[in-house]
C-alpha cells in the first residue's frame, strides 16, 4: 500500500517514523512520501518537506509566514494527487493538516489522523471538520476518547508512542559513562530544554541562563535539537559555561537532577523520565494576548492536563523571570517535594496506555484499510 504522511514538527517526525516501522512489519510492501524529518527519512520515507521549513510558532508568527504557508499547501495538494496513496495519515499539526484532510476528502483520499489536534484547549468547533474529512481518529491522551464521544465521534485510544520511545531511546544508565561520553564533570546535571524551533530556543534559552550564577554547585547542559544548527546555541549562550549535547536528550534528562522545560511534548517526556521539572514558556506579546482569549484550558503542560491537577510548576510569560525561576529550581531539591513529584510521575504512566502505542495504531490501520 502507499501511505502519504504528514508531520510539522520534531515530534511528529519521531512518532511518525516509528509507526512507519510497525506498518512496514505488516506490510512489506508498504511505500512512503512523507512531510517531516531525518526519522521518517531514515526509516524508509520520500522526504518531500523537512519540518524545519515548516514550523513556525505563534499567531503573529503564522501570519507573517502565511504566503509561505499557503504555498506549502498547494504544492502539498497537488503531490498528494500526483501520488494517489491508499491513505493520508495526518499527524497533530492541525492548522496546516486540517486544511488538507478536507482537500483529501473531496477528492475521495482516505484519512488517517494520529495524534489528535487539541481541540479539546481551543477550537472545538474544528470537531466537525474532523467528523466529516477524517476517516479514523487515533489519540494517545487518555480524556481525549471523553472529549470526541460528546460529539458522537469514536476514535481509537492507543495509548502514549513516547512510552516505547523513551525505553527504546536511552543509551545508558549509568550516569558515570554518561559524563564520561559527553566531556563532562563530576558535577550533578541541571538540564535545559529550550525547544526545537529557532525562535523558542532565542527565547527560552536566553531566560534559562539567567539562573546559572545561582547554581555553583551544578553544571547546567542544554539538550540540542535535532536539525537545528549548534552555532544558534553558541550564540545564545556566548560566554556562559554551559554544555549542550545533541541526540541524547533522554539520557541527559534520566542522569539529570532537575530540569527548565519549554511547554510542549518535553514536558511529558521529562515526567516519564522521572526527573524534577519546571515548565516555562513565552512567546510574542501579540501571540500570548490571543492566545489567552481564545484557549480554555486551566494548564499548559501536558502532565498536569493529563493529571488534571498542578503536578509541576509552570511559569507563563511575565512570571518567567530570574527570580520565580530560581525560586521554583531550588523547591525542586526540597526532599519532600522531590518525593510527591515522582509518586506523581508514576501515577501519569499509568494513565498513558503502556507500552505498544505505534505497534497498536499500525493493526488498526492496516485492519481498516483491509476492511475498507
Amino acid at each position: 500500500m502507499k501511505f502519504y504522511i504528514i508531520a510539522g514538527e520534531a515530534s511528529g517526525d519521531l512518532h511518525g517514523s516509528n509507526l512507519m516501522g510497525a506498518l512496514k512489519e505488516r506490510d512489506p510492501d508498504a511505500v512512503f512520501r512523507c512531510w517531516g524529518g531525518d526519522l521518517m527519512q531514515q526509516a524508509g520515507g520520500e522526504l518531500v518537506k523537512h519540518y524545519r521549513d515548516l514550523a513556525f510558532m505563534g499567531f503573529w508568527e503564522v501570519l507573517v509566514h502565511l504566503r509561505t504557508i499557503t504555498g506549502n499547501l498547494r504544492f502539498c495538494e497537488q503531490d498528494i494527487l500526483a501520488v494517489k496513496p491508499d491513505v493520508l495519515i495526518l499527524i497533530d499539526y492541525p492548522g496546516f493538516n486540517l486544511r488538507i484532510a478536507r482537500f483529501a476528502k473531496q477528492n475521495g483520499i482516505r484519512v488517517f489522523y494520529y495524534i489528535s489536534p487539541q481541540l479539546w484547549a481551543w477550537k472545538s468547533s474544528r470537531v466537525r471538520i474532523i467528523q466529516e474529512c477524517v476517516t479514523r481518529m487515533f489519540v494517545i491522551l487518555p480524556f481525549e476518547e471523553a472529549f470526541y464521544k460528546k460529539y458522537h465521534y469514536p476514535v481509537d485510544f492507543v495509548g502514549h508512542p513516547l512510552l516505547d520511545v523513551i525505553r527504546e531511546g536511552r543509551r545508558s544508565t549509568d550516569r558515570d559513562a554518561f559524563l564520561k561520553r559527553n566531556n563532562l564533570p563530576e558535577k550533578p546535571v541541571i538540564a535545559f530544554l529550550p525547544g526545537s524551533r529557532k525562535q523558542e530556543i532565542r527565547i527560552m534559552l536566553k531566560r534559562m541562563l539567567e539562573v546559572v550564577p545561582a547554581f555553583p554547585g551544578f553544571q547546567f547542559v542544554v539538550a540540542g535539537a535535532p536539525a537545528i544548527d549548534p552555532n544558534l546555541y553558541s550564540s545564545v549562550i556566548g560566554d556562559a559555561t554551559v554544555s549542550v549535547i545533541f541526540d541524547q536528550t533522554y539520557d541527559l534528562v534520566e542522569h539529570a537532577e532537575a530540569a527548565l522545560v519549554t511547554s510542549g511534548t518535553a514536558t511529558l517526556e521529562t515526567a516519564l523520565l522521572g526527573t524534577p521539572e519546571v515548565v516555562c514558556y513565552r512567546g510574542s506579546a501579540l501571540s500570548f494576548w490571543i492566545a489567552r482569549r481564545i484557549v480554555h484550558v486551566p494548564y499548559i503542560s501536558l502532565v498536569n492536563l493529563i493529571m488534571g491537577r498542578e503536578v509541576v510548576k509552570e511559569l507563563i510569560q511575565h512570571q518567567l523571570t530570574r527570580q520565580n525561576l530560581i525560586r521554583e529550581l531550588l523547591q525542586l531539591f526540597d526532599p519532600d517535594s522531590r518525593m510527591r513529584m515522582k509518586q506523581e510521575f508514576n501515577e501519569l504512566r499509568k494513565k498513558l496506555g503502556g507500552i505498544g502505542a505505534s505497534s497498536r495504531t499500525a493493526e488498526l490501520m492496516i485492519q481498516y484499510l483491509r476492511d475498507k
